[in-house]
């Protein structure tokens, strides 16, 4: 509790709308039926990247603005997530049927959000609304097999975040970095 992030974390999980009473924060895993859609755990991971942050490290006031911004403006394009708070859709179904309602999303929204940030910084929260767009259906797997479902499983792997990330970051019209782009080569290979 002593790290920054985590005080960080426990903030955006109350301040930020598609995560207010939507965060596991007991246990590192969510059951089946919960009606959590992300754990704390993944939440932390996932907002490190975005502000590109190591363990301990503090946290300046505009980065915890740029944080709760970010998730905000990520949530107002995720009309699923909004369903859920709203209590308009049942969070294990949303995890059953949609990859953005497991940890992967929040990991490659964030590393796509750190870039997005970066490359526009006047505009990007325009930008996000093109998540509206994109199929986040797990029976969608043309896209998500191999990326952020390995055999049908959500896999979590560095790999397969990346992989992920790369999608969002097409669908934002960003660049892929070198890694990401090695990523994506050998992804394509397979």
């Amino acid at each position: 509790h002593r790290d920054p992030l985590s005080k960080l974390c426990q903030d955006l999980s109350k301040e930020v709308r598609v995560f207010q009473g939507m965060v596991e924060k007991a246990k590192s895993t969510i059951s089946n039926r919960s009606r959590k859609l992300f754990t704390l755990s993944s939440l932390y991971q996932a907002t490190r990247r975005l502000l590109n942050k190591t363990e301990g490290e503090s946290i300046k006031a505009a980065e915890k603005k740029m944080a709760i911004r970010f998730w905000n403006a990520v949530g107002d394009n995720m009309p699923d997530w909004i369903a859920a708070v709203e209590k308009e859709a049942s969070p294990s179904e949303l995890r059953r049927d949609f990859v953005h309602a497991h940890g992967i999303a929040l990991q490659a929204l964030a590393i796509a959000g750190a870039a997005l940030i970066a490359a526009h910084p006047k505009d990007w929260e325009e930008r996000l609304k093109s998540l509206r767009d994109l199929d986040w259906a797990r029976e969608n797997s043309g896209l998500w097999e191999g990326r952020a479902l390995i055999a049908g499983q959500i896999n979590k792997s560095l790999n397969c975040q990346l992989l992920t990330a790369n999608v969002i970051k097409q669908k934002l019209k960003l660049p892929l970095d070198a890694r990401e782009q090695q990523v994506e080569e050998a992804h394509v290979k397979n």
